[in-house]
């Protein structure tokens, strides 16, 4: 009688072992489900960014087509003028970053490198503080942001729209006119075009044919 009861015992607490991890896992597997698919959707995204990489021409139109929608879409509903203007000004941040370099020249003077300067110097490549993809990627972030946000009355800011466009291009000119002065103070272009030639190869003499 007492193993009996003591096998009863025994199933009866393995039953309920299993069913409080039936609970656990029950209450737990929506939380996981949701992180799976979470995973499975940046896995997908990541992926399909990648195959865009070597397409530069196709993701720069795709990007214009993306800017254009979002223009049209301000243009009919007239207003999220504000929005728009945020846009701009994360823009002109984009430009700067894009155009500076990854290391900064006035660091590097007091750290014992410099870009090159002469064509006796070392030729070493021009890198962008943000890289080509992820400056294409973020400016069609920034509109289909803004173009989801116009659907929300709560982001159309009534403002005089004129004043903002003259902010801004003034704000891009004089830091357009500062980021040229330092591209000129540094000595550097942060655009190649051809075949770069490396500093400090001079060409062959031409062998006389005599």
């Amino acid at each position: 009688m007492e193993s009996a009861t003591t096998a009863g015992g025994d199933v009866s607490a393995a039953a309920a072992t299993a069913d409080d991890n039936h609970q656990s896992t029950d209450s737990s597997s929506p939380a996981d489900a949701v992180n799976r698919l979470i995973h499975t959707i940046s896995q997908r995204q990541q992926h399909l960014l990648d195959k865009t990489v070597p397409h530069v021409l196709y993701r720069w139109i795709a990007c214009l087509c993306v800017v254009l929608i979002y223009f049209v879409r301000v243009y009919l509903v007239e207003g999220f003028y504000i929005i728009t203007y945020a846009i701009g000004i994360y823009l002109l941040n984009l430009i700067i970053a894009f155009l500076s370099p990854q290391e900064d020249p006035e660091a590097s003077l007091t750290t014992g490198g410099a870009l090159p300067t002469r064509r006796s110097d070392e030729y070493r490549p021009f890198v962008r503080r943000l890289p080509e993809f992820k400056f294409w990627l973020s400016i069609v972030r920034a509109f289909v942001i803004g173009f989801l946000m116009t659907f929300f009355d709560v982001f159309d800011v009534p403002v005089f729209w004129p004043i903002l466009l003259f902010y801004w291009v003034m704000l891009f000119f004089l830091t357009m006119r500062k980021q040229i002065q330092h591209m000129i103070k540094y000595r550097y272009v942060p655009f190649s075009f051809g075949k770069q030639q490396q500093y400090g190869k001079k060409p062959a003499p031409a062998e006389s044919s005599e």
